[in-house]
Parts: C-alpha cells; sequence; structure tokens
C-alpha cells in the first residue's frame, strides 16, 4: 500500500504542526534544553504529537518540562516577496 503525498495529506485536513519541548536531564535539573519536531497532524488532537511525546516518555530519560504546539493553517501558495537594492554596503 502506498503512503499518501504530503499534499494529499494536506487536503485530507492534515497541518504543518510544530512541538517545542522543553525538557531537562534527571542528572542536570536546573538546565532546561528546547527540542523542535515538526510533522503533519490533525488538529485539534494532534494524534501523531501524543504518539511523539507518549515515545519520548517510555525511552528517552530526559524529563519533559512543557511542550508548546502550534500549527499552520489551510494549504497556500508558495509566497515570494521581492524588494530592490537600497543602498550598499562597504
Amino acid at each position: 500500500m502506498q503512503m499518501p503525498s504530503d499534499f494529499a495529506r494536506q487536503l485530507a485536513g492534515e497541518r504543518l504542526t510544530t512541538a517545542e519541548v522543553i525538557y531537562y536531564m534527571p542528572d542536570h535539573p536546573v538546565l532546561l534544553q528546547r527540542f523542535l519536531w515538526q510533522t503533519l497532524d490533525l488538529a485539534p488532537d494532534y494524534p501523531r504529537v501524543h504518539r511523539f511525546l507518549d515515545f519520548w516518555r517510555r525511552e528517552i530519560d530526559a524529563v519533559i518540562h512543557s511542550v508548546s504546539v502550534g500549527a499552520h493553517g489551510l494549504v497556500a501558495p508558495a509566497r515570494l516577496d521581492i524588494s530592490r537594492v537600497v543602498g550598499q554596503l562597504h
């Protein structure tokens, strides 16, 4: 069975989703670190993000401090902004 393309998944309602995980290692609890992860997922339940976080809790020693999730809206054409050179930098 062939997997649907990313474009077909977006047409089916999936959106580009970014999860920011703030975490720390048990041996350094005062040092927070950040991990960014992007995938196509279905808002508002975000099943792929939940599976990823379940995997993290089971398999990774780092402790999750907080998670922020954001998703980009509808499929849209690419945007190109053109500007002119105003000056020179020597």
